[in-house]
């Protein structure tokens, strides 16, 4: 009987591992499936929806992408907030990194992008389409990225059981990829402050052992940046 009893336990830890990876890579999997889908689809000279697929695909992927980080909820550790001056200090920091470049040494402004003002005609649809851009930016793009980065592959690089591995525990390979990798995930031209960007969130990691800060920090970088960009009209940060 003991051997039965083994075996039903190791396939429910199996299980439930499966279900763990599942709920940490299937959010940033559907995102990045949406956002490719937009350079997809895009047909300038058409109709809007296909010009600009964007107007349509981003509230699409904010909802879509916040339904399965609710249907999931119970398999994050979020872990109580600590460190929060050191958080907010490298949110900061991370802040400047990205728009240092155009603010203070004058590289040329990065214009083309999502333009709400290409809604302008219509206050409600250019609010709500705004509203569903900052929700994307502060919310669902923080929650997302740092499960995927911080709380699963910052792990799993070190055991392929992740859910054993404490968060934020340091491994030089795990913090090597993570940081290269979330750097390459971003847009060329963004390559520099991205890679500044992954390692200091992996720190904060390591030093709040908080998914919670992780995603806090994210999403205060995230909200300056948003504003500064409304701001300025440098939409190609979006």
């Amino acid at each position: 009987m003991r051997w039965l009893v083994g075996m039903s336990s190791t396939g429910n830890s199996a299980s439930a591992t499966k279900q763990q990876l599942l709920a940490h890579v299937a959010p940033m999997f559907l995102f990045i499936l949406l956002l490719g889908l937009v350079g997809m689809i895009k047909s300038p000279g058409a109709e809007f929806w296909l010009a600009a697929p964007e107007f349509w695909i981003y509230p699409l992927q904010t909802l879509l992408c916040a339904g399965l980080l609710i249907y999931f909820r119970r398999r994050y550790k979020f872990h109580p907030l600590r460190r929060p001056v050191f958080t907010g200090a490298i949110s900061l920091l991370v802040l400047i990194l990205w728009i240092a470049p155009q603010q203070f040494f004058h590289f040329p402004p990065r214009l083309v992008g999502f333009n709400p003002d290409a809604l302008a005609y219509s206050p409600g649809l250019y609010w709500t389409t705004l509203l569903f851009r900052f929700v994307r930016l502060t919310i669902v793009v923080p929650f997302v990225e740092e499960i995927f980065w911080r709380a699963f592959l910052l792990r799993y690089l070190i055991a392929e059981r992740f859910t054993t591995i404490p968060f934020g525990t340091f491994s030089p390979l795990s913090f090597a990829v993570v940081t290269l990798a979330f750097c390459f995930s971003h847009s060329r031209p963004d390559w520099p402050a991205a890679l500044l960007t992954g390692a200091l969130y992996n720190l904060v990691a390591y030093r709040t052992k908080s998914l919670r800060s992780c995603i806090l920090a994210h999403a205060l970088t995230n909200l300056g940046l948003g504003l500064w960009i409304v701001a300025t009209k440098q939409w190609g940060f979006w």
